[in-house]
């Protein structure tokens, strides 16, 4: 069952070793990102799971191990997160670099307190039942599952013109945000998988994955971060059980 999940961005510049020379220095914008998403991944691990699923998109389903490794290599960057030949995708190499950073999964795939960690890959272009149902297997690995759904929003202005607003582009990513921050999993359910290529949105899969594994439950939202600093929407979250009045 779910009990706490997370939404979070996958920029490789989250890791400090791909800003080089400026990672004494990140910018403002990329601090407040990563500041976001090590308070929600922190907020995971306070609910006490029993198991701690990150989902990412890639190009296919599959399931990793705790001990995969993940790379940057393909950004001209010779760093690996974890032990290992890298076989990960980008979007689960940045969620289990946050993992580590939350002390949750150790560099040799053991994990704090016994915690079972899984990484699982869904294929970014997955319809949304497929989606959803995957979500419903993953919360039902243990009776405490803790989700980390890992992806980008809107991409489009990054690729065209950075500078120039962008107004289907912002509707989208406000309604996300929206969503995210009420917990909304009904809304993200609906998210239309067409307009993935059409808005290079690269979270979409992972953000239904989550909304199944809620089931209809009701959960407590806090968008805790929503930043653009390269013409990318960066959405940081947290669900979480609601606390009694």
């Amino acid at each position: 069952m779910l009990i706490a999940g997370a939404v979070c961005p996958h920029p490789p510049l989250l890791i400090p070793e791909a800003l080089g020379s400026a990672a004494s220095d990140p910018p403002d914008e990329l601090r407040k990102v990563a500041a976001a998403a090590a308070r929600a991944v922190a907020g995971l691990a306070a609910a006490q799971p029993e198991a701690v699923v990150v989902v990412g998109g890639g190009a296919a389903e599959r399931e990793y191990g705790a001990d995969a490794a993940g790379g940057l290599h393909a950004f001209g960057v010779g760093v690996t997160i974890g032990a290992g030949e890298p076989v990960l995708p980008l979007s689960l190499t940045v969620g289990r670099w946050l993992l580590e950073q939350g002390g949750i999964l150790y560099q040799d795939g053991t994990s704090a307190g016994g915690v079972a960690v899984v990484f699982q890959e869904v294929a970014r272009s997955a319809a949304a039942g497929d989606c959803i149902k995957l979500g419903r297997i993953l919360a039902d690995r243990a009776p405490r599952v803790a989700l980390l759904a890992m992806g980008d929003a809107c991409a489009r202005p990054a690729r065209e013109a950075p500078e120039v607003p962008d107004p289907e582009a912002q509707e989208y990513d406000g309604e996300v945000a929206e969503a995210l921050a009420a917990a909304d999993a009904r809304w993200l359910a609906r998210l239309d998988p067409a307009l993935d290529e059409e808005l290079v949105v690269a979270g979409r899969a992972a953000w239904q994955v989550l909304a199944g594994a809620a089931g209809g439950r009701r959960m407590q939202g806090r968008l805790l971060c929503m930043s653009a600093p390269y013409g990318v929407t960066y959405l940081v979250a947290s669900w979480d059980e609601p606390r009694p009045d």
